[in-house]
This record gives structure tokens, sequence and C-alpha cells, in this order.
């Protein structure tokens, strides 16, 4: 499902960010006296210092502080990890980047591995898309990074990204999904915590129906939204109560001015923040005064471990709108995977087409967000995966935050994903010895990367056919016919024209019309009316085709005769 906001603003009609914004601003004088009279009163020249009503004085300026401002992204900090008691440094690199998220790479040298020994496993950890940066998973990269090369989706605040750079919906996810996996190569382990598992395992089944090249060897879904009809939680009642407007109206605002994204539509971080928290309000109140008694008895420990945690947790990023609607959509209201409903670009996602990634799912007993059996669903839904490449684990004893991190997601889930993902890296292995099977080609909608392969002598006259008729097929740009499909390429024909030279199409729209299978000006040229229908139906806002005159532009960029660009 399209969310299409251009065309339904309830949502502007909501302040609430503009007030909170001014909120904000109006107490920056009350948090500057706060930490002025906190460092009065902390001063060991001041006898106030020592008496108790400094000490309480002092600790009521730090919580005032500390509840009323705005926490920033925090850092991963992972400067070392240990390896076979060998202590290595670690680097972060960025070696992938789109709009609305960066790939980061935990460079680390493994001393204890041969040069002539086989890469090590790479796994790619998707943080959750839902609030918190992707820093929270600080804690699972830190445990992963002695047996794996690990990369992380860090994923990036929608009030930092402009508007020019187009929308980002839950298609949108996906396609980076895809893209990463093609960057990672054939045979990377995937990790989706909590809200990703849906679309990796949306991912999972359009790349192994399309026999894309760049597999990955399994994947782990941890605390994942797959049938969120199974045990529901709260968050889960209140979707299925609440219809999709109700959302929009109430959830969905417009980014004030200055921040980069002024005027996006989002779901704000504060919002998400106040829902996080009433969740378990009294558990948080009660955490806030234990602090600040801390703080007044000088437990400098325990008041840490009170900072350390809630700097991670307060720092909260937006989300698009069209994102948050269309997730709000096809995950919690329609169910529409597990109902075999779930579409990606119009194009019905069939999770029993995998069969050649291995499943494992993880769950924790007391999740109040992702109730027990939600992710488990995933095997019920991948009817075609055989039985030794699946698993399931249900850990006893922790809730939603346990299932990736803590004591017993160190000494007793990250073991067994470890002993999982090395089984199956041995069968991709024993697979890659074998004879080589003959690829499909891919579906359009999946963005691919070249592979070569050497096909048997029966599958040569297979390709040969296939070529024959792609060859058939390939006129299309000389002749002009009613069907999008007609004019789409797998590739370009040469080099791909600059589409940005179309007023009102940038880098975002060129890349989404590129991986659909547009590449030249004659392409948009000669769409006929009813492939302009079937290409709006694949772009986040409707209309803009005609809207700013693509077709028109086309035809002057390629100076083509009218009569050659008819519409059907």
């Amino acid at each position: 499902m399209t969310i299409d906001l251009a065309r339904n603003p309830r949502f502007s009609q909501v302040p609430f960010y503009h007030w909170y914004e001014m909120s904000h601003a109006a107490f920056a004088p009350l948090r500057a006296v706060a930490d002025a009279t906190k460092l009065y009163y902390d001063n060991p020249l001041n006898p106030l210092s020592h008496s108790a009503f400094g000490k309480n004085v002092s600790a009521a300026c730090e919580l005032f502080e500390r509840t009323t401002r705005r926490y920033g992204k925090p850092v991963f900090g992972l400067e070392t990890t240990e390896i076979d008691g060998i202590e290595v440094p670690v680097r972060e690199k960025t070696v992938w980047s789109r709009p609305f998220c960066n790939l980061v790479h935990f460079q680390r040298p493994n001393p204890t591995r041969r040069k002539t020994s086989a890469p090590e496993p790479k796994l790619l950890i998707v943080a959750p898309m839902s609030g918190h940066y992707a820093t929270l998973l600080r804690g699972t990269v830190e445990t992963m990074l002695p047996y794996y090369d690990v990369y992380v989706t860090d994923w990036i605040d929608a009030r930092a990204v402009p508007m020019s750079e187009g929308g980002f919906d839950l298609d949108d996810y996906i396609d980076y999904l895809i893209q990463i996996f093609g960057h990672l190569g054939k045979g990377a382990h995937v990790m989706a915590v909590c809200q990703p598992s849906v679309p990796v395992l949306a991912a999972a089944a359009l790349m192994d129906e399309a026999d894309h090249p760049a597999l990955p060897a399994s994947m782990v879904l941890m605390g994942g939204p797959i049938d969120t009809r199974i045990n529901p939680t709260a968050v889960n009642k209140m979707a299925e109560e609440k219809d999709l407007e109700w959302f929009e109206t109430n959830a969905v605002m417009k980014v004030p001015f200055p921040h980069p994204g002024f005027m996006r539509p989002v779901y704000p971080g504060f919002l998400q923040l106040t829902g996080f928290m009433s969740m378990n309000l009294d558990r948080h109140l009660d955490a806030h005064k234990e602090f600040f008694n801390h703080l007044v008895e000088g437990d400098g420990d325990s008041a840490d471990k009170h900072t350390d945690f809630y700097d991670e947790y307060m720092a909260v990023m937006d989300l698009t709108a069209e994102f948050y609607l269309q997730t709000v959509d096809a995950v919690f209201i329609r169910h529409a995977l597990p109902k075999g409903e779930f579409t990606y670009r119009g194009h019905l996602v069939d999770p029993s087409a995998i069969h050649r990634i291995a499943l494992m799912t993880v769950e924790g007993e007391n999740d109040d967000i992702s109730g027990v059996g939600q992710t488990q669903a995933a095997h019920r839904v991948c009817t075609n995966l055989p039985e030794d490449m699946r698993a399931h684990y249900m850990q006893p004893k922790v809730g939603h935050y346990g299932v990736f991190n803590g004591s017993r997601f160190r000494s007793e889930i990250a073991p067994r994903i470890r002993d999982f993902t090395a089984t199956h890296s041995e069968r991709l292995s024993a697979v890659n010895a074998a004879p080589a099977p003959v690829a499909k080609q891919p579906a359009k909608a999946v963005a691919t990367a070249p592979v070569k392969k050497q096909p048997s002598a029966g599958a040569e006259q297979t390709i040969a056919a296939k070529t024959r008729k792609s060859r058939r097929k390939k006129p299309a740009l000389a002749k002009a016919r009613n069907d999008l499909a007609s004019l789409l390429l797998s590739k370009p024909q040469g080099a791909a024209d600059d589409l940005k030279k179309i007023s009102g199409l940038g880098p975002k729209l060129e890349n989404t019309l590129n991986q659909i299978g547009i590449f030249h000006f004659a392409q948009i040229a000669r769409l006929s009316r009813k492939a302009i229908t079937e290409l709006d139906e694949k772009l986040t806002f409707k209309g803009r085709i005609a809207r700013d005159k693509w077709v028109e532009q086309a035809k002057k960029l390629t100076d083509m005769p009218a009569k050659d660009a008819s519409l059907g």
C-alpha cells in the first residue's frame, strides 16, 4: 500500500512539534541557571557543598537539566575488542551511504587468522528504525565483533534529511536492504532486531525468488512482529483499535524550522519516547527517584549506570511519515505478511520462495513489545524451507531488550546464533563447491550486481533461447507501446543519461527510476498514459510525472519528433 501524503494533509493541523520546539527553547535559560547553580553547590570551596542542603540542591539541578535537555545521537564508542585473548583496535568506517541510511563497518584485524584461511563470516546487523538510534545495539555489536566481520545499518534522523532528497517508505527500506546485500556479496549473515524482521524477511523472499547473486546464507529474526495477531501486546492492541486515519491525524507532524528536514512529514521522536516511557511509567519514575538519592548520597557508580542507560534511551529520531504509516498499516493493522497480502512496489511478496536462506527466530519469554510466537510465525510462512535450515529459540526470563542485549544474550543467545551461522556457512561452502546452477533473470524490482557464471552445455542452449527472445524485445525504444514493461531495461544501453536534467527529478528519483529499469531520456519521452499510471504507482508522490511535465522535458532533451513520442 502506498501512502499518498500529498493528497491527505490532515496532519498539517497538528502543531505539537512547534510547541515542543518552543517549550524546549523557553527552558534553555532555566537549564543554564540550573547548570550554574549546580556548579556553585558542587564547588568544594563552598561550605554548603558539604551540607545536606547543598547536596539536595545540586542533585535537583542535575535532575532538572537531564529531564529537560534534548539528547543528541550517541556514539558506538567501541575502540577495541578481544579475539582469543588478544586485544585489537576497532575502527568505524561508513562503506555505503544513502540519504536515510549509512552502512557502518566495524573494521578490526584478526591476529589468529592465517592469510590462507577463508574470509571471516560477514554479519549484517539491521538496527530497528523505530525511534532509537542504531547505537542502542552497542552491546549486540560488542558481543559479535570477536567472531564476525560486523556491519550495522545506521539509520538517519528524518528531521535531518532535506525534502529535496525525496521520501522514504517501507518499499525504499527493502530497496536499501537488497542494495546492502549486493554490497556485502553472497554468503553474508543477517540479524534483524525487532522492527526490521518484516522487511528483512520480505527482502529475502524477493531475492530468493529472483535468484539474486548476493543471497545471504542465513537470517536471524529477533523479537520481530511477523504476526502480531499471536499473543498481542498493548502496542499491538492499540494498533488494532485505531484505524490508519487516526495515526495520520494524531501522530504525523511536519518538521519545524530550522531543522534541515523543514516541512517534512514525520512521526516525531519525542512522541515515540512518550509512548515508550508511558508503557512503564512507574519504573521510569522510580529510576529517577533512585538517581536523585544516589546523587545526594554520593554513589557515583550507581548514578553513572543511570546516566549511561538514559543517555541512550532518551536519544530518539524522527521517522518519515510514509514509512511509519505504511508499517502500521501493513504490519499491525492488516497483518499483510502472514496473510500473504504483503506487496513490494506492486509485486506480491511470497515467503514460500525462501528455500536457500537458513532461518533462525529468537524470542524472549517476557517480551512486552513483540509477544511470544509473533517472531516464530516466520517459520509458518516460509513453507518451502527444509527443516535442517530452521531453528527457533525462546530465552526464558528476558524481556524485549534482553533478546539482543545483556548478560543472557551474551551467555545464552549469542552462542546459539554463532553455532547456527557457522553451520550454514559450511553448508554454503559445500554448495559453492558443487557445479553452479543457472541463474534465472532477476525480477526487475530487485537490484542485482553482474555475476559471471559458467553454464553447462544444456544451460547454454537455454540462455541462448532467452537471449534470442530478449533481442526480439529490445527494439522497445524503436516503437512505442502502451505498457511500462515494454520500455524497461535490465541495464543502460551504453552510458546512462543524467535524468536529473529533467526539472523536478532529483538524485533520489533518478536512483528509483534506475532500479525500476529507466536509464534514458528516450524511455521517459515514450511513456504512454497507461505507462505513466503504472510508473506513478511506483513513486512516492503521485502525479509528479504529469505535474513536472517529464515527458515533454525528455522529448526536448532527446530532440524526439512528436509523432514518435505520441501518447497511447
